[in-house]
């Protein structure tokens, strides 16, 4: 098992812009040793945001995709507010909410396009937190998917 930064390297995924706070909060937050990050969206390369419901204008695969994408967003914000990959040590926690119609039921499905990604940065031990995978009546700008996480940094980094 590599770095952080080899394995992503390894993925030949491009990071998106780090998104930018649409309201009145920080993207991230360093306590002790500790990364906090915000919820974060499906932004794009080129800005722009996946949007759509789940069940109405997207598949359950489009979904996860989209999660994969909000998931390459919040390795932007780490890039872009830390420097590197490499001063995450594990991830603790993924909150993941899905905007979807009301009998939807594969939320864990669609949010394990984010924790795929972590898993494949971070490797399976320390790649994979605790997690819950919600349904929402609707999402900011209609994205399907918003995630927000917490990691473990490494001591000093």
């Amino acid at each position: 098992m590599g770095t952080p930064e080899s394995n992503f390297a390894k993925l030949d995924l491009i990071l998106p812009p780090a998104p930018k706070p649409l309201g009145v909060y920080k993207p991230c937050l360093i306590d002790g040793n500790y990364l906090y990050l915000s919820g974060h969206g499906t932004v794009q390369e080129d800005g722009s945001l996946i949007i759509g419901r789940i069940g109405v204008d997207m598949d359950i695969e489009e979904g996860k995709l989209a999660a994969r994408q909000v998931g390459l967003a919040m390795l932007a914000t780490i890039k872009a507010n830390l420097g590197s990959l490499n001063r995450v040590k594990r991830v603790i926690k993924v909150l993941g909410m899905v905007n979807c119609k009301d009998d939807f039921l594969k939320h864990p499905y669609i949010i394990n396009g984010c924790s795929e990604l972590f898993a494949e940065v971070w490797g399976t031990e320390n790649g994979i937190g605790v997690r819950s995978a919600v349904g929402m009546g609707s999402l900011p700008d209609n994205i399907p998917v918003e995630v927000e996480a917490m990691f473990e940094l490494h001591e000093g980094a």
